[in-house]
């Protein structure tokens, strides 16, 4: 089971940034060690920056890691917890717990493999300790410290603009650039629903720090994040209801994909309410509850806590973009197509320009950036293949052309679908509900796009993006030898029905002809 870990009351003398950091163990005191040490002294700014960096999270840090490789005097700045949100609040320590989770899952779930199922039960402390310990090591690669070795000034503060080639750090220190880049990121969005500000919520920013799983778990949003971690804690042994606004969970993907998942959470506890509006967050006979209807019916549901995951804004305020002539909306700042704002001194990347707000866009972004901004290149966005996962049970993972593309272009596209209950390796594992999708120009093997959901699709995903960039057409797959027996066998399959849709009956009395005469 493992030991608990020492837990100390004390907060940090700074508090502002360290909210997510709770409980303040010697794991939190380790990562805010060395993402926003209390001691830290911002240099003094002497001459003109090539490149100042506003924001280090993952595309932040890249940039800088890159600029300063090749030469650049670069300043750095974070007002909050270097390494962003992907190492604080986001995917180090939500895949922490999901694999956590996995484990619990697959334990009580052994009965159907012979074994004698345990209890659904365990100790989530030391579950959340780990989570904890291992975002502290990752740290360490995001710290201020380490940024300062490799030869960027690293800067603690709020990050304003001044003119279209200046900024402020902290209302005092002025620095001057050559070419900025803002890589702010963005943050939940809050819904308004009354009294759930009175009463007290959790986000993806705050749902790291408990140390018992709640009884009962209210998730509004059925989003990536709603779905894995209403998964997470379903599995962790909380009573959980995911709550969404339309008819389906993971709106932005495949009907039929989104409806695996959904079998998903629901075998592993997870109550969906569909078409839910919520009206308000009250008390009803002395606890906590989420009032409101779906389908004209009204609901009330019980609750101890309730994770809001309901979209994200752009971290913009404070910026002062006006005095940088930097145009800006509801969606974050506006950029063209090789990242430049409307001040052309000025770049912008990451979670707080696109609307894939993944890390590994904005690490792609930042690749793209320090070719753009500091050597005058042409790269440009619309040229990635950006693939994306939802790391719920089956995963889900897409690339290229959407769903809705595919419906609205009708003939224009050809579908190729290989069910996972074909794939030897998928049935042997007892994990054989889902799918892959491959979407294909019409009359050709050219991938436009695909569409993966089971176990393992994160992975899978890469081989299809990788073709889709490099132009290997799905056939190349079906000359390609796979190990059996393995999952990634389902696109050789998928290559071989396409073949055989080009064995069309005109292609197959041609063969009839050749045997006949073929002696």
């Amino acid at each position: 089971m493992g030991s608990r870990p020492e837990v100390s009351a004390e907060t940090p003398d700074v508090e502002a940034p360290f909210e997510a950091l709770l409980p303040w163990d010697e794991h939190n005191r380790r990562l805010a060690t060395n993402v926003h040490p209390v001691s830290w002294s911002n240099p003094i700014p002497g001459g003109r920056y090539h490149l100042v960096v506003i924001g280090a999270g993952t595309g932040g840090l890249v940039t800088a890691a890159i600029a300063v490789a090749l030469g650049a005097r670069v300043a750095l700045i974070e007002r909050k917890l270097m390494g962003g949100d992907c190492l604080n609040v986001g995917c180090v320590p939500s895949k922490a717990v999901i694999g956590a989770a996995r484990a619990w899952e697959a334990s009580a779930r052994g009965e159907r493999f012979g074994s004698n199922a345990p209890t659904h039960s365990g100790d989530f402390a030391v579950a959340m300790e780990r989570m904890r310990r291992l975002r502290a090591d990752i740290s360490e690669h995001d710290s201020a410290e380490r940024f300062r070795s490799l030869g960027a000034d690293v800067y603690l503060g709020q990050a304003g603009f001044t003119g279209p080639d200046t900024l402020q750090v902290g209302g005092m220190t002025t620095l001057r650039f050559r070419r900025a880049v803002i890589a702010t990121g963005t943050r939940p969005i809050i819904p308004p629903i009354r009294g759930l500000l009175a009463g007290g919520y959790r986000t993806n920013e705050t749902i790291f720090s408990l140390t018992e799983p709640p009884p009962r778990l209210a998730v509004v949003g059925g989003g990536p994040i709603g779905c894995e971690l209403a998964q997470a804690f379903a599995a962790f042994g909380s009573d959980v209801t995911l709550l969404e606004l339309g008819d389906r969970i993971l709106p932005a993907d495949d009907p039929e994909a989104a409806a695996v998942v959904a079998r998903g959470l629901e075998r592993s506890g997870v109550t969906i309410v569909r078409n839910a509006t919520i009206d308000a967050a009250g008390q009803e006979a002395g606890e906590r509850v989420l009032e409101g209807n779906c389908n004209g019916e009204p609901f009330s549901i019980p609750f101890d806590e309730v994770l809001v995951a309901a979209g994200r804004a752009p971290n913009i305020e404070g910026l002062d973009l006006d005095a940088a002539e930097v145009r800006f909306g509801a969606n974050g700042v506006e950029v063209d197509d090789r990242l430049r704002t409307s001040n052309p001194r000025v770049f912008a990347i990451g979670d707080v320009v696109s609307s894939l707000r993944f890390t590994h866009v904005a690490d792609a972004h930042a690749r793209m950036v320090v070719r753009n901004a500091l050597f005058y290149g042409r790269e440009k966005v619309s040229r990635l293949v950006v693939p994306w996962c939802t790391y719920a049970t089956p995963e889900l993972a897409r690339v290229g052309i959407r769903h809705e593309e595919v419906v609205r272009r009708g003939a224009e596209v050809d579908t190729v679908t290989v069910p996972f209950s074909d794939v030897d390796r998928a049935r042997l594992d007892g994990d054989d509900d889902g799918f892959l999708r491959v979407y294909l120009a019409k009359g050709s093997d050219r991938i436009l796009g695909a569409t993966v959901v089971g176990q393992q699709a994160g992975e899978l995903i890469t081989m299809l993006t990788h073709a889709m960039k490099t132009g290997a057409g799905l056939s190349s797959f079906g000359d390609t030898i796979f190990p059996y027996p393995t999952r990634a066998e389902v696109v050789r399959k998928a290559a071989d029905g396409w073949r055989r849709q080009k064995l069309t009956p005109a292609v197959q009395r041609t063969f009839d002809l050749f045997f006949r005469f073929f002696r």
